[in-house]
């Protein structure tokens, strides 16, 4: 939070509703987001790591969803319009790898696979007839190809992405804290006092980012 002193809290947070104030808004948003992708990928790196089991398949699957809708979100249109969208020229300039966009296409049509409304993530299925001994139908016979779990190169990937990205975003988030607290330095109190209360003790930054998986 930015402020005249910000060792005291303060004696209440009223709402901002301004142009300024919903970038700050967006930009915190996609920051979360981020921050949720690298969490995912820390959790998918010691899940794959099990020596003495198989990964837990539904764990895989759930966890990693979750990572590539919060990363495809950070891309998206927000509430403040395209001013705080993610591009790709910020993953480029955020990375300084050849094959991030190559990376960063494939996490979004993986995206498109795991969020698809109609057909099935995690297995194909067939309908065949069953041959008899004289070669006439004998019954019916379903089958099914399962798709492979994600592998640790690509979680790790992702994560080294979402590390990137969110200190790009972290630096746009402390930039335009200062541009909205420049524009609300000459309210008046009376001014303030009109504006909505937000039922917080204190309002906070956001969190330092967080870390990669591990190579």
């Amino acid at each position: 939070m930015t402020s005249s002193d910000p060792t005291s809290p303060p004696a209440a947070v009223r709402q901002v509703d301004s142009a300024s104030a919903s970038v700050l808004t967006d930009l915190t948003a996609r920051f979360e987001d981020l921050q949720t992708v690298l969490k995912c990928c820390e959790r998918l790196v010691s899940e794959l790591a099990v020596k003495d089991r198989e990964p837990d398949d539904v764990q895989v699957e759930a966890v990693w969803t979750v990572a590539l809708l919060s990363y495809a979100r950070s891309f998206a249109v927000g509430k403040a319009g395209a001013e705080t969208v993610l591009s790709e020229e910020d993953l480029t300039a955020a990375l300084s790898n050849t094959e991030v966009l190559d990376w960063h296409k494939v996490l979004l049509q993986l995206r498109d696979h795991y969020a698809d409304p109609v057909v099935n993530p995690r297995e194909q299925f067939s309908v065949g007839v069953a041959q008899d001994a004289s070669g006439g139908p004998g019954g019916v016979a379903i089958t099914s190809a399962r798709q492979p779990l994600v592998d640790d190169l690509t979680v790790r990937q992702t994560g080294a992405i979402a590390f990137a990205l969110s200190g790009l975003v972290n630096d746009r988030i402390a930039a335009q804290q200062e541009k909205v607290f420049a524009e609300l330095q000459h309210i008046s109190k009376e001014d303030l006092d009109q504006m909505p209360p937000i039922d917080v003790t204190q309002a906070e930054a956001p969190p330092a980012t967080g870390s990669p998986p591990e190579s």
